[in-house]
């Protein structure tokens, strides 16, 4: 069976290590007290993990069956950079992403990397991707300057991405400051790193995200425009009815449908992360098969358990199909 992973991470050290170290700490990217010279095993194998896209990625793919993975890059990155410093830095990443593609054509797709601080640039540098590099979306790593995409800032990347009908990944990244002190500090430094982003935030802050930009009308705005989120929808299957019950008829709320309805409508989930089979049941219940599409969120997860995971779901054989590639082919255009 063809499988299609779409949240599938690169961090180039060449790249990354012009981000001063400072700034990187003070982000939120990494925990309290993180040094860039850490030589410990498992940091130094995450990091040759992330930058390698011939080697031991492709070997793991062909070990566990995945054929396509769409790359994309995890932070921190350009969205760190402001004005011209983050434009050539996305782009330079971008052309480093189209090389890894054209020398696996048939192993990797890639999602763009965007200078966030820069809008308009941003939105010209998505459509350089989609047409000059065959791309096939972006990938936005959480807020920017503790902006959401709601922000009309942002409306550039917007109404681009959805003139050209490739979608935008919304990805978890570092809450801004002063959320991170009142929400997750007065715990054990790594403890307070891993609430703040995998072991919860990341997930309520992405979710909040899209609701954000239902509510703020940005979807309504941009009917065509294409969302995807992971690590099994954010939260968001086991709250819509909720939301609904709480925010009333969208007509109530001065927008075009109820909330719930946008997000069926423009938003797909992945399973990146997420191998649990109660929360598959909740993403298929709420969004259904044709909503949900496989991801693995390597390396920071396994490829073996994941494809496991893909194998074993108690679903029909065509919708396995369906979340192991179809949905993928037919939202990302791959063949």
């Amino acid at each position: 069976m063809r499988i299609v992973a779409l949240e599938e991470h690169v961090l180039l050290p060449e790249l990354a290590d012009r981000i001063p170290a400072s700034e990187v700490a003070a982000s939120g990217w990494v925990p309290a007290g993180w040094a860039p010279t850490g030589d410990g095993e498992e940091l130094s194998a995450l990091d040759r993990a992330l930058s390698d896209t011939q080697g031991e990625r492709i070997d793991s793919m062909n070990e566990t069956g995945i054929t396509l993975q769409v790359l994309s890059v995890v932070g921190p990155g350009a969205e760190m950079l402001a004005g011209e410093e983050g434009v050539r830095f996305a782009r330079e990443y971008n052309d480093r992403l189209a090389q890894a593609v054209e020398r696996h054509p048939d192993r990797f797709a890639a999602f763009a990397h965007l200078p966030m601080k820069e809008p308009e640039a941003a939105a010209d540098e998505l459509e350089r991707c989609v047409k000059q590099l065959g791309f096939r979306g972006a990938s936005i790593n959480g807020t920017t300057d503790g902006l959401f995409l709601d922000d009309p800032r942002f409306a550039p990347i917007l109404s681009r991405a959805a003139t050209l009908g490739c979608p935008l990944y919304i990805h978890p990244g570092p809450a801004p400051r002063a959320v991170r002190d009142a929400y997750f500090q007065g715990l054990p430094d790594f403890t307070s790193f891993i609430l703040s982003n995998a072991g919860f935030g990341w997930h309520a802050e992405t979710g909040l995200h899209i609701l954000r930009l239902v509510l703020s009308g940005a979807l309504d705005r941009n009917p065509s425009l294409k969302l995807i989120i992971g690590h099994m929808g954010e939260m968001l299957p086991m709250m819509l009815k909720r939301v609904d019950a709480m925010f009333g008829t969208g007509a109530a709320l001065g927008l075009d449908r109820d909330v719930s309805q946008t997000i069926l409508d423009q938003v797909w989930i992945t399973t990146s992360g997420f191998f649990d089979t109660s929360a598959f049941l909740a993403a298929l219940t709420a969004f259904g098969a044709d909503r949900i599409l496989f991801s693995v969120d390597y390396p920071y997860s396994p490829n073996d358990e994941a494809t496991a995971f893909l194998n074993n779901l108690p679903v029909s054989p065509a919708d396995r199909a369906r979340i192991a590639h179809g949905n993928a082919d037919a939202l990302l255009g791959l063949s």
